[in-house]
């Protein structure tokens, strides 16, 4: 049973929702905004988008120890909420629609791995996975979860944790904070992520468009699209005349490119996708 009563407004909101989706095969694009709901932060949603932030670029862990250890030190104090994260109704409902056949699969600007514990199988993570790390020099991947144990005594520790997005926390390294080394050849360590100014792999990249090419209709959820990575398969959609749906918190960057356009917390809409698609009589009469 489905708590949110549907108002008018939003009874408006998914028969809109149906002119573009019903009877077609979607493809699925993420990003932060679907993650909120469980508990890890965003950059650009409501609440967050007037915060001035600078994360780490790759040019910057790449090129100085200093900021790799403080890299490090901050992800050992976020990484707990990452790990215990676990996917809220919107994860649930795509991996559902995806079960059902409605969904071909998804494409995540998220690197929480909240999708495949929903149960969704085809799942294209743009840039990256924050459950592994890759080193630097022999680029052996590992799993994030053992480096925690084996920072564990250096994780800095008392006052509260402010959480910052992509898993990390807002503090200053301790100055006998280590090194993070690969056990193999010494070579530093990196998330297996994408970091800003870099470049998603080519690899994923084509694995991305193979998705989008299965597809008769885009939907995103929770995204701004400021990210080109994201923005750019709305813009291709837009070229080619696929229709696409776009369902998130506030203003986008492709706010004229879409078909529909739903400004609404995702919890109040995206559960009702199921039925939606299922053609549940007299739910939308």
């Amino acid at each position: 049973m489905l708590a949110t009563p549907l108002n008018q407004r939003r009874l408006q909101d998914l028969r809109a929702l149906a002119d573009v989706l019903n009877g077609r095969r979607i493809v699925v694009l993420t990003g932060a905004g679907v993650s909120t709901d469980s508990g890890i932060p965003d950059y650009r949603g409501p609440l967050t988008r007037h915060k001035a932030r600078n994360p780490m670029t790759f040019a910057q862990f790449t090129r100085s120890p200093a900021q790799r250890r403080r890299y490090w030190a901050r992800s050992a104090r976020g990484w707990p909420r990452i790990a215990e994260a676990r996917p809220n109704p919107t994860h649930h409902t795509v991996a559902a629609l995806e079960q059902a056949g409605h969904v071909v699969g998804i494409i995540t600007q998220n690197v929480d791995g909240l999708h495949h514990a929903a149960g969704s199988r085809r799942v294209v993570e743009l840039h990256g996975a924050l459950r592994r790390v890759v080193c630097l020099e022999c680029g052996n991947r590992s799993s994030r979860a053992a480096l925690q144990r084996t920072l564990a005594p250096h994780i800095p520790t008392g006052g509260p944790v402010v959480s910052a997005p992509d898993g990390d926390a807002e503090l200053e390294p301790p100055a006998d904070f280590p090194e993070v080394r690969c056990p193999l050849c010494g070579g530093g360590l990196k998330p297996d992520v994408v970091f800003f100014g870099e470049n998603v792999p080519k690899a994923t990249t084509e694995a991305a468009w193979e998705l989008y090419s299965e597809a008769d209709a885009l939907l995103v959820l929770g995204s701004s699209l400021t990210v080109f990575s994201g923005y750019r398969f709305v813009h291709r959609a837009h070229k080619e005349g696929l229709p696409t749906a776009l369902v998130t918190l506030g203003p986008t960057r492709a706010d004229d490119k879409v078909t529909c356009r739903v400004d609404a917390p995702l919890a109040d809409v995206v559960p009702w996708l199921r039925e939606l698609l299922q053609h549940v009589p007299g739910r939308l009469d």
